[in-house]
């Protein structure tokens, strides 16, 4: 298995917290810093096996 590297963003919106990972234009959100970053993993875990699948480069 390889070891990738990305950025995440966190900041704060009126109703929770957005994150964001800006090199594959993945968001989510939570109600805590925490909760938005695990929610973040998770969808850039699942756009990574999606892109695998469709093999896209």
């Amino acid at each position: 298995m390889m070891a990738l590297g990305y950025t995440m963003v966190v900041w704060r919106e009126s109703d929770g917290y957005v994150s964001k990972c800006p090199e594959l234009g993945v968001a989510s959100a939570g109600d805590t810093i925490s909760e938005a970053t695990e929610n973040l993993q998770e969808a850039v875990e699942l756009y990574l096996e999606n892109a695998k699948l469709l093999d896209m480069p």
